[in-house]
Parts: C-alpha cells; structure tokens; sequence
C-alpha cells in the first residue's frame, strides 16, 4: 500500500480533518498498524518519558500515555496516571487502546492519530457540538461498544440475511463447478473491498461511506452512492415482501388446513392477503422507529432461524423421495450459461459495505487489524454456510432449483414449515432495518442539514413500506428481484466504488492496479447481468405464477432451465 505523507508542520487540533493533513508515514501492511500494540520510538519526548519529570516552568510534564477525548477545535483535558515497562505494555495492548497508528521510531512521525472516532451508528445522536469538552467526553465514554466477537456477530447477521436462501438457485445458474468457483472468488474480493472501505475513510478523514465517495468524487460521487445504497435497501425490503408471502401462508395452512374455508380469517392464505398484512400489522409499525438499536435483539434469532434453515435443507434434501428430485446435464455439473447472473446473486447475499464503517466504530479497539479479523472471519463463516445451503439445494432438486429452494418442498412438510417459519419472521424484523437506510439516505441527501421533522418522517417511511409492498405483491420469483437487485446496486457498492476511491486517493502501485482491475470486474458484470436478467423478463422466463390458496403442492416460481410452457404443463 503506498504511503500517505505531509510534511506540513503537526496541529495539535487535527483529529477533526482528514489523516492526510498529519505528518504520518503508514506501513505498506494496513498502514503498519499492529494487533494491537504500540510501538514507541523518539516521539514519546513529545509528551514526556515519565511522569516524575519536571519542566523548566515548574509543571510536570504530561505522562507518556494519556488518552484524550477530542472535540473539533477544542483540545480536552485528560488525567493520565505514569506507568511503565511491563504494565506499560499490558496497558497498551488492552481492548481500552484508543489510537491504532503506530508510533514510529523516526522523529518525523512523531503524532499519533485516532482512526475515524467519529463514527456513529444511526441511533446515536450526532456528532459533538461546541460546548464543555468534559461533559462531551462523558456520553461517549459511557457507549456501549462491542468486542470482536459481537462485531462479528453483527456483520455475519448482515451477510447470512434473505440472499442465502438464494445461493442453490446461484449454482443453479452458474453450473455445480461454476458456482462453487464463484462463492469462494467472490467471497474474497468482498472481503477485500469491505476492507478497502475503512482504509479509503482513514485516508480520506470521512467517517461514513457517503463521505468518503462525495470526498473523491464530489457530487456526481454522492448521488451515485446515495442510488447504490437506496437502490439496494428498497431492493431488500422487495425481496422480504416476497418472502412472506412465500412462507407464512405455507404454515398458516398447515396448522390450520380449513383455513381458506373461515370468513375473513381465510384470507390470510391467500399470498397477497397475507403479505399485506403482515407487512403492514407488523414490520410497518417496527420502521416507525428512530432507533435502529430497538431492532437490534432481533439479530441473534435471526442466525438462529438461518442454522434452522440449514439443517432443515441438508436433512430434508436427503428424505426428498426421487420423483422430486432433479435431473443433472453437464452443464449444470460443470459451467451453465447464467454464469453473470449467478454473480448478481450472489453479491446480493455477500453485500454488508453500507454497514462496514458502523461496525468498525463500534469496537471498543477499532483497528484496522481488529476489523479486519472480524471481515475475515465473518465472510469465512458466511461462505461455508452458503456453500452448504447451495449444495444442499441444488445437488437435491437440480435443474428444478428455485428462487427460494424452500418452495421446492410440499407445503404440508412438518420440519420446512418450521423453517419458512422462521425465515419469514425474519423478514418481517429485517425489513425494517431496511427501510431505515432508505430513509436515512433520503433524509442525508436531501434535508442534510435539517433538524427531525415529524411529518417527514411518517411520510418517508409510510411511502417506503407501501411503495415496496406493491411490489412484493406483484413479483412472484424471488431469483428476479436477487439478479436485479444484486447486477446493479450491489455490483457498485462491492466491486466498483471501493476499488475506485481506493484508486483516487493513493498514488499508483500494484495495488491500484489489481483494484482496477476489480472495477472493470464490476463493469462487465453489471453490464452482462442486466442485460440478461431483462431479456428472461422479456421472455417471461420470470412468469408471475397464480399462486394457489392452499399452497398443497411446491409453488412454482420458475426453474433455471425449463421453459415457460413446459412450466404451465407441469402445473396443470
């Protein structure tokens, strides 16, 4: 990685602008951050080698370690305590560390900079304003922050989300050799770009993804990231409508297999009925929230319910009686022509960049080093569980792989219901975070500046959910929404805009340029995908299926190669 360099002289007041502006040389590793230790060198003289020491004036000199609290402009007042040797070091390398720029042993580098300290989540109110730096300093102190652990947890819940469901169908279209291929490649230049977004707000002195494109890009930079995002979260909240309907009715009926029969009640076994309701009864009132952290205990029974998934696909997949199963031709064993699709799809499951610098500002130590542990461990965590739900589902039902492979067992099996059961709450407690991006970049791009208006907020957010329920009402294959969706906006958030901030501000290395070559990766991908995806709606290759009330039998949502007549045939 290429060095970041000022010689301008230090100001004591620049934790508030951008880390080019400090007189910093970085490492060509994560710009020579370490785990989580600090190495001192001669700039230690700069805040005095022991607290004892005594300046000319009489006042002690500040001690070696103080952790400061910083306001814009105004330098706060920090108590430090004198230690050293090896509680020094212990001290130094504790999850309590607030700088993760190493101190460098050259007298040129010789100021210590915190890494982004700004970054909020949503929930949190906004950044310090003008006033005593004590009282600033105490709220901040007392937020909760998370260990690497539960950051972890955070970003695998915002990877294993609704695109998992879709990863048989990905293999489906990219062929069994194809597929496996594309998750694992894919899974590691996600985990890179994801990566390169903390880099680019570090080098860039923004403390969210917004900034950071409209920094490099000005503000052709920040419509194109404000689309990407809304596009992407609306696309999401699409994809959970269908979803619903696609499970809850499924139960319902079997518990209750009258039902279509009682007045009023009935109703909700029908899909449309059922979304409608449920999306309206109980995800509409949840996105009325504020706070995105009221939402946030529904993140441990999400992962739940996708290991209940899991299984339920692996051992059910293994009871599927043969006359379900699927037929295989070379081309789905090896490489199938939706090869671009399939990448479409699965970006869609892999995507969690809009969350990546909230979770590093949530780390009670926020390195590069740490938040690169918890990215590689939660896209290694996600890519096995998605390789077995796509193994599991396409090596069951083969060229019949469906959009949602949970469609592809009966309606009336005990153990899938339980889990379209879970998935659908699921959805029903995710699509509200959903509609909170989408809102909150409505609100950023448009009243940036504008302090919280009531009617605005009930008007944005009644609009989302309504406007996205329309459209899960009337989109019947949820592989449509995952190629769309995933060809588009999650192309540009995952292989384009990363690479190419990273490429505008660093000089030109060999790692500028294996990021061009992710951008054009991207291009083409996007380009080929949509095309694609729009001919097979052309064609009706996506046909918009009658779903059946009582949901007796699979519902047919399209299969990756059976033509739209023999699908009818089969139907009827």
């Amino acid at each position: 990685m290429t060095h970041a360099r000022n010689d301008g002289p230090p100001n004591p007041h620049g934790e508030d602008r951008g880390l080019l502006e400090h007189g910093h040389d970085y490492d060509d590793d994560y710009f020579g951050v370490g785990d989580d230790d600090y190495s001192s060198g001669n700039a230690s003289a700069d805040l005095g080698k022991a607290s004892g020491k005594v300046e000319a004036d009489g006042q002690p000199r500040t001690p070696s370690r103080v952790r400061f609290d910083l306001t814009p402009e105004i330098v706060g007042v920090s108590n430090g305590q004198a230690f050293g040797g090896l509680a020094d070091r212990e001290r130094r390398s504790s999850d309590d560390a607030y700088f993760d720029v190493e101190e460098a042993t050259s007298p040129g580098r010789a100021h210590r900079v915190p890494l982004l300290t700004n970054i909020e989540a949503p929930s949190v109110a906004l950044a310090n304003s003008m006033g005593d730096p004590s009282e600033q300093a105490e709220p901040e102190m007392n937020r909760p922050k998370s260990g690497l652990k539960s950051a972890f947890m955070n970003m695998a819940n915002s990877i294993i989300g609704a695109g998992i469901i879709g990863q048989p169908y990905a293999v489906c279209q990219a062929g069994l050799v194809g597929g496996i291929l594309l998750l694992v490649g894919l899974t590691v230049v996600v985990d890179w770009t994801i990566c390169l977004i903390v880099i680019n707000s570090k080098l860039s002195g923004t403390s969210h993804f917004q900034g950071t494109v409209e920094h490099c890009f000005g503000h052709s930079g920040l419509i194109a990231i404000s689309v990407a995002q809304w596009v992407f979260a609306f696309g999401g909240m699409v994809a959970y409508g269908v979803i619903v309907g696609d499970t809850i009715p499924h139960v319902l009926v079997a518990v209750w297999p009258n039902l279509s029969n009682v007045p009023v009640i009935g109703l909700l076994a029908n899909r449309q009925v059922a979304i409608a309701v449920f999306v309206m009864g109980i995800a509409y009132p949840l996105t009325l929230y504020r706070d995105i952290s009221k939402l946030a205990k529904a993140s441990t029974f999400a992962l739940v319910g996708m290991v209940v998934i899991v299984l339920t696909i692996l051992i059910q997949g293994i009871l599927t009686p043969s006359s379900e199963r699927g037929s295989f031709t070379p081309s789905l064993l090896l490489f199938n022509g939706g090869f671009f699709q399939a990448i479409g799809v699965i970006s869609f499951a892999f995507v969690c960049h809009h969350n990546s610098l909230l979770i590093y500002g949530s780390l009670k130590t926020p390195t590069i080093d740490n938040f690169s542990r918890v990215t590689h461990y939660s896209t290694g965590i996600s890519m096995v569980f998605c390789l077995v739900l796509a193994l599991g589902g396409f090596l069951t039902f083969g060229d019949k792989t469906l959009g949602n492979v949970l469609n592809n067992f009966p309606a009336d099996n005990t153990m899938v219901n339980i889990a379209r059961l879970c998935f659908g709450l699921n959805m029903l407690t995710t699509l509200p975070l959903e509609a909170f991006v989408c809102r909150e970049v409505m609100l950023t791009y448009f009243f940036p500046d504008e302090p919280f208006n009531m009617n605005r907020h009930l008007l944005f957010s009644t609009s989302l959910v309504a406007s996205a329920l329309v459209l899960s009402l009337v989109t019947c294959d949820l592989g449509a929404v995952f190629e769309l969706v995933g060809a588009t906006s999650a192309v540009a958030m995952a292989y384009i805009l990363p690479p190419l901030c990273y490429m505008k501000l660093t000089t030109r290395s060999w790692r500028t340029y294996m990021a061009g070559a992710v951008v054009v990766f991207g291009m083409i991908v996007m380009v080929i995908s949509v095309i694609q995806a729009v001919q097979k709606m052309i064609n009706s290759e996506f046909p918009r299926v009658p779903y059946e009330d009582l949901g007796i039998r699979p519902l047919d949502l399209g299969t990756c190669t059976d033509t739209t007549q023999a699908k009818m045939d089969r139907r009827t």
